[in-house]
């Protein structure tokens, strides 16, 4: 199995920084705005991107969110091996709040599809954004885009990409294999 290296993590440290800029732009003041990682994967994301906000761009008050999808997807009865649950956090609701969801890989869509359907559970939003580090440009399954993307990246046949983060395998990394 050969792996490429997409992004570097000199090339992950400008991209977040520059999805944090576009956030600010964006929102302004975060007073009704929440931050949603998905889990697993997106929650790395989500947590460095409220940490860069509020150390480096001063941007006070971030409410911050982790939401679990597992058995909100179309395809979780249709795996053989067991599905392992993560832990939905979000201690606030979401009633009339710009929701911004935060993901590392955009593929087929089905994910956010599901994020949109669980999401339902903490209030109606007013908005909802999406903010992906990679997007797989042709292999979606549903019409589903990004608001705010990191790299836009064309994987094809059997290539998956996988990003790596220094909290969880030690470094900050994204690899086409």
């Amino acid at each position: 199995m050969s792996e490429k290296v997409l992004l570097t993590a000199k090339e992950v440290n400008i991209i977040l920084h520059r999805l944090a800029c576009q956030l600010i732009e964006k929102h302004l003041d975060f007073s009704e705005t929440v931050l949603i990682g998905l889990q697993p994967r997106g929650s790395y994301l989500a947590r460095r991107l409220k940490q860069i906000l509020e150390q480096e761009y001063n941007v006070a008050q971030i409410q911050l969110g982790l939401l679990d999808i597992t058995f909100f997807r179309d395809d979780f009865r249709r795996s053989d091996k067991p599905l392992e649950a993560n832990k939905t956090e979000i201690d606030f609701l979401v009633e009339d709040k710009k929701v911004v969801f935060i993901d590392d890989v955009l593929y087929t869509g089905r994910s956010i599809r599901a994020a949109l359907t669980a999401i339902q559970s903490f209030g109606r939003p007013g908005e909802i954004e999406l903010l992906v580090l990679i997007d797989r440009r042709f292999s979606r399954h549903l019409p589903i885009q990004p608001d705010y993307r990191g790299r836009q990246v064309d994987a094809i046949n059997n290539e998956k990409v996988k990003v790596c983060w220094v909290e969880n395998e030690g470094e900050d990394k994204v690899y086409l294999v």
